[in-house]
């Protein structure tokens, strides 16, 4: 069996796609941080994520024509970036898939000239905070504004 392992560009038929690594993620995203209720990458339509989509640079990871993990990145008027709904299915944990998600985001922000990108965490989620340092983040600071407290990342280039 031959097994590959891309990432590209999202298109329009992605959505769907995207929408079940969202749910899937973001439910084990508030599970471990804790957290109740909902959030909006639980909440969002499949037009929210089309017009995502379109207007942002949003890339899906594929292994064996299984779509296993998503990021959104949005380039800001003050010449930084933000990265968003970044998530991979459950299964693929542990295996790269996330690292190489955001490798490719910075040799995306770096060949735009972006020398600073932002994230917001859950700051009692550990394993991701542990993950964003290993990638080169560092809290910047924290804000109670979605009703727990929400990591403000940083990474410069």
């Amino acid at each position: 069996m031959n097994y590959s392992f891309i990432i590209r560009r999202a298109v329009e038929s992605d959505a769907f796609d995207i929408q079940d690594i969202m749910k899937e993620s973001f439910k084990k995203y508030m599970s471990d941080a804790g957290l109740t209720g909902t959030m909006e990458a639980l909440e969002e339509s499949i037009e929210d994520i089309t017009k995502d989509i379109l207007t942002r640079d949003v890339f899906i990871a594929v292994i064996d024509d299984t779509p296993v993990g998503t990021i959104r990145v949005s380039m800001l008027p003050d010449g930084t970036a933000y990265i968003s709904r970044f998530g991979v299915r459950l299964d693929y944990h542990n295996i790269g898939i996330g690292k190489s998600l955001m490798n490719l985001v910075d040799k995306l922000l770096k060949s735009k000239g972006i020398k600073k990108v932002n994230l917001h965490t859950a700051s009692k989620y550990k394993d991701l905070i542990r993950f964003y340092y290993g990638r080169g983040f560092y809290i910047d600071s924290t804000t109670k504004d979605r009703g727990y407290i929400r990591a403000l990342l940083v990474k410069e280039y």
